[in-house]
């Protein structure tokens, strides 16, 4: 899954990464962003995911 992105979160600098999801948070992995529930909080400060912005790496 080359094309896959990460995104941070602009709180706490949490990095989400799509290719490898946040299985321990109840996302798996491979699961894009947009897939991502709106309810779903960052798992290190309870962030919002409009408080994350996506990030090269």
């Amino acid at each position: 899954m080359s094309d896959s992105k990460t995104w941070m979160c602009l709180i706490c600098g949490w990095i989400y990464d799509e290719a490898a999801g946040a299985p321990e948070h109840g996302v798996p992995a491979g699961t894009p962003w947009a897939d991502v529930p709106m309810n779903w909080t960052c798992p290190e400060c309870g962030a919002r995911k409009e408080d994350f912005e996506m990030v090269q790496i």
